[in-house]
């Protein structure tokens, strides 16, 4: 089965055609990073208009390169949350307006659900059940992956995700968007033990995060230093930023493997490319004696492969999406969102 899927959930315009869930046939992504950089982030209003676009010019060069004609494909998926809802509007009009002059099934997915996916691509002997930690821009949580559309969430953040943590750890050190990667590249060299920076705990929630006394803390630094006219050692600051927020993520994952007795370890979302996180996975798997999934470096951002991918279980599931199929800025991810009005 092959699925021709659209994300326009934030910042990328993105296209792909997957076949059965497992295959990538193609993989198309229009970023507007520069566009939003000259902001120091995302402004929903110019997304949208974007996204409009490029959303044609994506689809037909997924296409091409799959060396695949659009009445060929056997159904369209897109992303219907969560998400800026004007963007998310974008791909989902043109996505069920394609597949109604095609004649063929509309497949609403979950953004975060999608994330999760991206690791059937990157290792097609992955199955259910195995444990996700999701983080990313918008979200920080640890799900158990039940099936292929069940999903229990165990431990989420409270406040911030660590993406938006990044993002304006970023802004304060002057380094601009997007955080994650800009953080990663002045931290390179630097001392993570340069500064001591906190990790919230949730009393009687071992399992939830909490980011926003980390990044206070990091921004109180930064201006308490230039009130002084003291000099911020920044490598070593960005390298401490990355160290405490890989120590408030994968000791609570190692925690929640010990208590489900998880025996695959998954790591989905944007931050799941930084490699301080990747290299403290690595070390827990070896202590757990785990299996752990990473998916590579380009399957960690917005995608739509990873969309395509999620659909075809979401169909196998009968999840089908109707003419009235809404987009939503929220869904938890053991919603069906097929069925949310």
């Amino acid at each position: 089965m092959k699925i021709l899927a659209i994300e326009s959930s934030c910042d990328e315009t993105a296209a792909a055609v997957i076949e059965d869930g497992r295959k990538m046939l193609s993989s198309v992504v229009d970023t507007q990073i520069e566009t939003h950089a000259l902001y120091g982030g995302v402004v929903p209003e110019i997304a949208s208009r974007r996204h409009m676009e490029a959303v044609v010019r994506v689809t037909e060069q997924a296409l091409a390169e799959a060396n695949i004609d659009k009445h060929a494909v056997d159904a369209v998926a897109a992303t219907c949350a969560p998400g800026l809802i004007g963007a998310l509007l974008v791909g989902v009009n043109f996505s069920k307006a394609l597949a109604a002059a095609l004649h063929k099934p509309f497949i609403p997915v979950h953004h975060i659900r999608g994330h999760i996916a991206a690791a059937y691509l990157a290792h097609p002997e992955l199955q259910p059940p195995f444990l996700t930690l999701i983080a990313s821009g918008g979200h920080s949580e640890i799900v158990l992956v039940r099936d292929y559309t069940a999903f229990e969430v165990l431990g989420g953040t409270r406040d911030d995700a660590a993406g938006e943590a990044f993002d304006k750890v970023a802004r304060v050190l002057g380094v601009g968007y997007p955080g994650g990667p800009k953080i990663e590249k002045l931290a390179q060299g630097g001392d993570p033990a340069r500064y001591k920076l906190p990790d919230a705990r949730i009393k009687d929630a071992p399992l939830d995060f909490s980011f926003s006394g980390l990044k206070t803390a990091v921004i109180n630094l930064v201006h308490n230093a230039e009130q002084k006219g003291e000099e911020i050692d920044r490598s070593g600051l960005a390298a401490s930023f990355c160290a405490a927020v890989v120590r408030t993520l994968v000791p609570r994952l190692e925690e929640a493997v010990r208590k489900t007795q998880a025996q695959r370890v998954v790591c989905a979302g944007g931050v799941a490319a930084n490699s301080y996180l990747r290299t403290a996975l690595a070390d827990m798997a070896k202590r757990t004696g785990v299996q752990l999934h990473l998916p590579p470096l380009s399957l960690c951002g917005d995608n739509a492969a990873m969309i395509g991918s999620q659909a075809y279980y979401e169909f196998l599931a009968g999840n089908i999406g109707g003419a009235l199929q809404n987009a939503f800025a929220t869904a938890a991810i053991g919603e069906n969102i097929c069925q949310k009005r």
